[in-house]
């Protein structure tokens, strides 16, 4: 049986529909139909990943600077 820590580092491969094995998925669901925190938690990221705005474009090292400018983020070189 999985914990909601499991489910919480594992939850952005199942909301991506990354490659996982069906045993994987399986304990996932099961956890889900028991813990309706982390339903809540995998529902909340499938919503805020639907609502961010995607780059559709490759981006250069500029525009990347960019938008790190505007997180706050420094970049490492």
């Amino acid at each position: 049986m999985l914990k909601c820590k499991d489910v919480v580092a594992k939850a952005d491969a199942l909301v991506d529909g990354a490659p996982m094995t069906m045993r994987e998925r399986f304990a996932m669901r099961m956890h889900l139909l028991m813990c309706h925190h982390c339903r809540r938690y995998v529902r909340q990221l499938r919503a805020l990943l639907s609502n961010l705005p995607r780059e559709t474009d490759d981006l250069d090292d500029a525009r990347t600077q960019e938008i790190l400018d505007k997180l706050n983020i420094p970049q490492d070189r």
